[in-house]
């Protein structure tokens, strides 16, 4: 059989090295806060104290940190995720922020089949996500 240098998808192989395989894992990316960030710890906090007091869920908020104020991970800055941040301070959503977003799609697609009645492929769909939100659910 003839050998080429291209290997087969499954094996991510390399023609250069001798082994097959898959890919070695990379070096980790950086962890620790970027020396132009002069963001301290403690104003950080603040900035997240007042989106959540606007009604902010925790991804909306590190999007708007990540925008706005260039900070990658909350976590590297402050040693704590945004979710533990408003734990700590008692403005953490009741509803987890996943479980919300699969109960509003399942109204905003009940809403659709009440329009929509014979439109099978949302009721699959809807019966997907319902399942989805029991296992999540407590």
């Amino acid at each position: 059989m003839l050998t080429s240098i291209y290997k087969d998808r499954r094996h991510h192989g390399s023609h250069a090295c001798s082994r097959e395989g898959p890919v070695p894992v990379g070096s980790a990316y950086w962890r620790s806060v970027p020396t132009w960030l002069k963001l301290t710890s403690d104003d950080l906090k603040e900035q997240i104290y007042k989106l959540a007091k606007k009604g902010l869920s925790p991804s909306q908020i590190g999007v708007i940190l990540r925008d706005s104020q260039g900070v990658a991970q909350v976590h590297f800055v402050t040693g704590n995720k945004i979710l533990r941040i408003l734990k700590s301070k008692g403005l953490a959503p009741d509803l987890p922020e996943d479980l919300y977003c699969l109960i509003k799609k399942a109204i905003a697609l009940r809403k659709h089949l009440e329009r929509n009645r014979k439109d099978k492929g949302a009721k699959f769909h809807l019966l997907l996500i319902e399942s989805r939100i029991h296992r999540l659910a407590p």
